[in-house]
């Protein structure tokens, strides 16, 4: 994933430039979504937590070498109550609350995946990468 928010793109050069302060966010979080957050990180597509049992998983990072940075554990979401939809992108947050917060960076997963009554999603350690070109 190597899309950045329009948020973070303007938090991060007003940091790197001088002109105001980023503070680092304390945790942050994967959200899963059934259509592209884009760049101005649209919630409109994230998944429903009403009756679901969805709820935003926390992720943790390993430190970035060569422009980019991997998920250091597993995240494993629990079992859906009822269909998700189909997983088409994955955003990462800055809040654990659904549809709340800010949107960091965000991308298309690999292979779509359709959860439905039972189902989990899961992201294996070091196969999320944030990168930046």
């Amino acid at each position: 994933m190597g899309a950045a928010s329009n948020y973070l793109e303007a938090k991060l050069l007003d940091h790197a430039l001088g002109t105001a302060t980023f503070t680092k966010p304390t945790t942050v979080y994967v959200a899963l979504h059934t259509s592209d957050p884009g760049e101005t990180g649209s919630f409109s597509g994230e998944v429903s937590t009403s009756g679901t049992a969805y709820s935003r998983k926390a992720v943790t990072f390993a430190a970035a070498s060569s422009g980019s940075a991997a998920s250091n554990a597993t995240v494993t979401f629990d079992a859906a109550t009822s269909s998700w939809g189909t997983i088409t992108h994955i955003s990462v947050t800055d809040n654990a609350t659904a549809g709340s917060g800010n949107v960091l960076f965000y991308g298309a997963v690999t292979t779509s995946k359709t959860i439905d009554t039972g189902d989990t999603f899961q992201i294996t350690s070091g196969n999320l990468t944030v990168s930046l070109d």
